[in-house]
């Protein structure tokens, strides 16, 4: 697994590793499965997303996982990944996805992992980042405006899920 961590002083975000699964399991709430997941985890299911994760690094592919991180013991209270190969996205966009659990929300959390990833975008050679947002999803689409995303359209999924667009340019990110 590749050191990387990345700190506002608040939050931390480091890759996803085994031994979150149990934290993961513990946090996610009906929310996390409508908007994130699509469904809820099992123990296995954990296991093999973490694995997965785990390769992404290694094998510098499209998706990098981060756990979401505070205090000093490093409480996991969200994920947020980077994607850079999603159906969709032109050439330089990358997708960011996030949730938090319950005992991470309301702090403001969200929006200073959005920050922290869309710097370490940037030094992936990101160029725009993307979230997409079902439109009832208020809270995250109020994540991605303080983050300093605009409005960037509408569009359906492959499912048919209509997602609302929010795009901010990541050249000269810094955090």
């Amino acid at each position: 697994m590749p050191d990387v961590e990345l700190s506002d002083g608040t939050i931390a975000l480091s890759p996803l590793r085994p031994d979150d699964a149990e934290a993961h399991l513990a946090g996610e709430d009906d929310a996390l499965v409508r908007w994130l997941s699509g469904g809820p985890s099992t123990p296995e299911g954990v296991e093999a997303y973490l694995r997965h994760c785990r390769e992404q690094w290694e094998t510098a592919g499209p998706l990098r996982a981060f756990g979401i991180r505070v205090g000093v013991d490093e409480e996991l209270v969200g994920t947020i990944d980077l994607r850079v190969s999603v159906e969709g996205l032109a050439p330089g966009q990358v997708n960011v996805a996030y949730g938090l659990y319950p005992s991470g929300r309301g702090r403001g959390l969200a929006t200073r992992a959005v920050l922290l990833a869309c710097g370490y975008a940037a030094t992936m050679g990101g160029k725009e980042a993307v979230i997409r947002v079902e439109p009832e999803n208020t809270a995250s689409a109020a994540v991605a405006r303080r983050a300093g995303f605009a409005p960037g359209g509408r569009t359906r999924s492959s499912d048919g899920t209509r997602l609302d667009w929010y795009l901010r340019d990541l050249r000269g990110a810094t955090r």
